[in-house]
């Protein structure tokens, strides 16, 4: 699988899903579903790039506080949409939100990637976030033209999970869908590297860096939880979308 990845300096892990195949052999349009990371850092250039490419809406799936400090951008004719996938605040790959993490982040080797295992399990099951899913998928179903953005920081974890039902309910194989969110690990290389450099001027340990490392990554094993998650709790995944 090749990822459509778009041309753009400004924002991290920018990916325009068309070209999957889906339902029936049909392959997803293009400029109509992208998920990206982090937009607040956006320049004219690529804003202009984006209203090229068809822009209407751009779904946010952070925090408040993640909002607060970046803000998405304002992009004529682009309308903004918040709809935080979790009820919780900070971010899971920002070192500065860890809080009372941040001593079992310097000593458990594990403790990075048991969190994001009961994060993702909580997407699951939270009645919260099955929603903002469920909300995301309408406001999709309901554009008739234009590409819809949905992002979070990285575009890795909140908007992976999200993006897991919206190929899932397009028809696209469970296969494809696994690739296409490990497909950040190869995208977000050079963002990984540059976080661990800072880390390491900063004198972090290497128990640290490697938690900081697992949070800015895709792994099979987070992928198996959804699926797992749903299989045990829910009894399958056209249950878990039915309910």
């Amino acid at each position: 699988m090749q990822p459509n990845v778009l041309p753009l300096s400004s924002v991290i892990n920018p990916r325009d899903l068309g070209g999957l195949v889906g339902y029936q052999g049909r392959k997803i349009k293009s400029h109509r579903l992208i998920r990206t990371g982090d937009l607040s850092q956006i320049t004219d250039k690529d804003k202009n790039f984006l209203s090229g490419y068809g822009l209407t809406k751009i779904i946010d799936l952070r925090s408040k506080s993640e909002r607060d400090r970046h803000p998405d951008p304002m992009i004529k004719n682009v309308e903004n949409i918040s709809l935080p996938l979790s009820q919780e605040n900070g971010t899971l790959g920002d070192a500065s939100s860890l809080g009372n993490a941040d001593k079992l982040y310097h000593q458990d080797l594990n403790a990075a990637l048991q969190m994001m295992r009961d994060h993702y399990q909580d997407h699951v099951i939270t009645e919260f976030d099955q929603k903002t899913v469920v909300q995301v998928l309408q406001i999709l179903a309901e554009t008739k033209d234009g590409a819809v953005i949905y992002h979070c920081t990285e575009g890795k974890d909140r908007t992976g999970f999200v993006n897991f039902f919206v190929l899932y309910i397009l028809g696209v194989d469970l296969e494809i869908i696994r690739q296409d969110y490990l497909t950040s690990n190869f995208i977000l290389n050079e963002y990984r590297a540059k976080r661990d450099e800072k880390f390491k001027r900063a004198g972090e340990n290497l128990i640290f860096r490697s938690n900081m490392r697992v949070l800015s990554s895709a792994s099979d094993t987070l992928f198996d939880i959804i699926l797992l998650t749903i299989e045990e709790k829910f009894d399958g995944i056209e249950n878990y979308l039915s309910k």
